[in-house]
């Protein structure tokens, strides 16, 4: 069931929707923006990330700017019985973004477990995939490296 959310609670998240203000106090000056309480927008965000209404509320940090400079999405070869086990594995390693489960269709292409891999330099992209094959029972995968970025934004949810 979807939430319907109240025009307060679009007020406060077309505000941090892009950004919170560069602040000692973004909450506060969130709350006057939205013409509520600091303790208000606090409570609001709390309960909408409770309910499940909203997934997650957090720093985007522009990982190139922290020298975290290369990234490789790996496809990993995985059955069905492992999947649960393997993605959470691969989860609780630090230079993991990102772990999918996509089944696949395609005769030609047995991998379904995705994992999004950040590391300083390539030779630390790849002693990620060495871990996971150390530490996992996934061997068979394919690496996919982006050539260029074409688009990455945050989505804006209330114009």
């Amino acid at each position: 069931m979807s939430h319907q959310f109240s025009p307060e609670e679009q007020a406060v998240l077309r505000i941090v929707q892009n950004n919170l203000p560069d602040s000692l106090t973004p909450y506060a000056d969130v709350a006057e923006q939205a013409g509520i309480s600091e303790a208000q927008v606090i409570d609001l965000l709390c309960r909408l990330k409770e309910s499940g209404a909203i997934r997650r509320f957090g720093a985007s940090i522009k990982h190139q700017k922290t020298g975290w400079t290369h990234n490789a999405m790996v496809a990993w070869k995985v059955s069905p019985e492992q999947v649960d086990q393997c993605g959470r594995k691969v989860a609780e390693h630090d230079h993991i973004s990102h772990a999918y489960y996509r089944p696949s269709s395609a005769v030609d292409w047995p991998y379904e477990l995705y994992t999004m891999i950040h590391g300083r330099s390539e030779a630390e992209c790849l002693s990620v995939v060495d871990d996971i094959m150390r530490d996992t029972d996934l061997k068979e995968h394919a690496i996919l490296r982006s050539l260029k970025e074409l688009k990455k934004i945050s989505m804006t949810y209330f114009a």
